[in-house]
């Protein structure tokens, strides 16, 4: 059983390329614009550019640069390129920066409360017979309170179908294609960007010999109230500026006033020096050749992260213990040679000395003790003769 019919948007591509085709006369169509659809099994094709009441005039989007409360009119061209008649639908909204740096809309079910607010097109439906073109004109009307800066929208043509997905439902699908706006009030400009909710990570190596990654992730919004373009940037550097390095990330060619980009930036082959001074920053640029005078700020954000060299104190210790093992060794057998000398020597002694007993003993000879008559007994009570001994030749 299939579920009840669900809605989709399709993708918006702005900045068509102008048909030359008149509004009065069918012409083959040019090659496909960009966005091409299937609806009922036919392939339609249509296309929307700016105009004037002859038909488009070469623009590539509509370029506006009013004061408060001024009001002016265009044309926009809508051109089917298609073999069959279309009806679309037409109206103007207000643009987004996505957060990955695209451009988009609002979707059709939001109401616009900016740019696409000011925009009053004289038709909101229009049935277009097959390779032709119809010029609708519309109105811009800037609110005499508008903000100064760039306020950036789009007219878009939809055209709505059904069709069904992967599981069996069908779904509503509103194929939209469009051209933008680019309105710059008159007055005071602030150019700015700001850094929010940056993260610093370091990635180590497992190889001892090559360095980690470090990676910021960051949100860039613009502040301000003009188009910026900027590159995010990354320096890296250990204690007393040891292994510093550089690196950037993607560009990022325009963000829209109040928009917001989500970037990362990483550096591969930071040396683990056990901490790390890690600054991240966003140099404000302009946008289509305007010129910033004078020159925004450059925010940055600056954090110490951790880089402990694991895989180098696992090398050190390591080699410290196979050095310590290979002095050990040494010794012990330094040792051991030492000892072995010392007993041979003292071998060598015993034997050299029981060889010299054996082959040299000693002569000896009995004592004969005997008394001489020589001189008066000495005196004293004990009175007693003095023995004396002299040795025998033989017995």
């Amino acid at each position: 059983m299939r579920s009840p019919l669900a809605i989709a948007v399709g993708v918006i591509l702005l900045g068509m390329a102008p048909s030359p085709a008149p509004a009065t006369t069918p012409t083959p169509p040019p090659p496909p614009p960009g966005r091409s659809s299937t609806v009922a099994g036919t392939a339609v094709t249509w296309g929307v550019s700016p105009s004037s009441p002859k038909g488009p005039n070469g623009r590539a989007m509509f370029t506006y640069k009013l004061d408060p409360g001024a009001r002016l009119t265009d044309y926009v061209a809508v051109t089917n390129h298609s073999a069959r008649p279309i009806t679309l639908s037409v109206y103007a909204s207000d643009a987004v920066t996505t957060p990955q740096g695209g451009f988009d809309l609002l979707p059709a079910v939001r109401r616009p409360v900016d740019v696409g607010s000011w925009v009053n097109l004289t038709a909101r439906t229009l049935t277009i017979p097959s390779t032709s073109r119809v010029d609708v004109p519309f109105t811009v009307t800037v609110p005499a309170n508008a903000t100064p800066g760039d306020h950036v929208g789009g007219i878009v043509a939809s055209l709505a179908a059904t069709t069904t997905d992967a599981q069996g439902n069908r779904v509503a699908v509103d194929h939209r294609v469009g051209t933008r706006i680019y309105l710059r009030v008159t007055g005071e400009l602030r150019p700015a960007l700001a850094l929010e909710d940056v993260r610093i990570r370091h990635h180590g190596s497992l190889n001892p010999f090559g360095g980690g990654d470090v990676t910021a992730t960051a949100t860039v919004r613009n502040t301000g109230n003009v188009r910026l373009g900027t590159q995010p940037m990354m320096d890296v550097a250990g204690p007393l500026g040891l292994g510093a390095g550089t690196a950037s990330g993607t560009a990022l060619p325009e963000i829209l006033p109040g928009g917001a980009v989500r970037t990362t930036v990483r550096l591969s082959g930071a040396p683990p020096l056990f901490r790390l001074a890690v600054t991240t920053a966003v140099t404000p640029t302009a946008v289509d050749g305007q010129v910033l005078d004078p020159p925004p700020d450059t925010p940055s954000h600056r954090v110490t992260v951790w880089a402990v060299p694991w895989p180098q104190l696992l090398l050190v210790v390591l080699v410290a213990g196979a050095v310590w093992a290979f002095m050990a060794v040494r010794r012990r057998r330094r040792q051991r040679a030492a000892e072995n000398l010392d007993r041979a020597i003292a071998a060598a002694r015993d034997q050299g000395r029981a060889e010299a007993a054996a082959t040299t003993a000693p002569a000896t000879s009995p004592l004969r003790i005997t008394t001489t008559g020589e001189g008066p007994p000495p005196s004293g009570p004990d009175n007693a003769p003095t023995p004396t001994a002299t040795p025998q030749a033989g017995p």
